[in-house]
């Protein structure tokens, strides 16, 4: 648990308050999470705008940024980490601006009503462990594919092909025939050569477009 010393909470507070909080966040790395009324422009690989609407503003210490809707486990908006930021306040409207450097990125959320705000340091150095058989994962897969992604229909599993048998086949939802890898524990380079085998096998065989997804807790940097 935190400190509590080193918790900011406000409830309702006024935009000179809410500005400064996030102003001190942010010059601190602390975690800051924001609910109100906001809106989103971003700008960079594409264009998108976000009208006003009442949602969840997350940035980690990283300077990773999340923007969440009240439904749904995706942001509608985010940023990687490494962003370098820019907040104030233009009239009656906080602006929080996240940049990204290379490739260039600007994400930029503006609130005019702020319900909560909190900023705080957390300590994590918990591994991660995931126990459960590669074949309950597939199990998992087969019953829900849009833990994978939405749009994604189920063909078969185990599936033979010629350089062995693929953990679950698919097809995504534009077209394209879909390879699932499965690894309970660290996938090194031996898993991203068998499934590269596999799309190759695959691609030979039917003459179309075939993606390949490896799915493990955690995949070696000499992967």
């Amino acid at each position: 648990m935190p400190d509590k010393e080193m918790i900011t909470v406000l409830e309702a507070p006024t935009r000179e308050e809410a500005a400064e909080a996030v102003k001190s966040a942010l010059s601190r790395r602390r975690i800051l999470m924001m609910v109100g009324n906001c809106w989103v422009n971003y700008q960079g690989r594409a264009r998108s705008i976000l009208n006003p609407g009442e949602r969840i503003l997350i940035i980690k210490e990283d300077g990773s940024v999340l923007v969440h809707r009240p439904r749904g486990y995706e942001p509608v908006n985010w940023q990687p980490p490494g962003c370098i930021f820019h907040s104030g306040l233009e009239g009656d409207v906080l602006f929080i601006k996240a940049v990204r450097r290379k490739p260039r990125e600007v994400l930029q959320v503006f609130f005019d009503k702020i319900y909560f705000l909190a900023a705080m340091s957390l300590l994590d150095k918990g591994e991660f462990s995931l126990h459960a058989s590669e074949e309950e994962m597939q199990k998992a897969i087969m019953n829900q594919p849009s833990l994978i992604e939405d749009g994604l229909r189920i063909i078969a599993y185990e599936k033979k092909v010629e350089p062995g048998f693929v953990d679950v086949y698919g097809v995504d939802r534009d077209g394209r025939l879909v390879v699932i890898e499965i690894k309970r524990r660290t996938a090194g380079k031996e898993a991203v050569l068998q499934l590269s085998r596999y799309v190759d096998s695959l691609r030979g065989e039917h003459g179309r477009k075939v993606r390949g997804i490896l799915v493990a807790p955690k995949i070696a940097r000499q992967a």
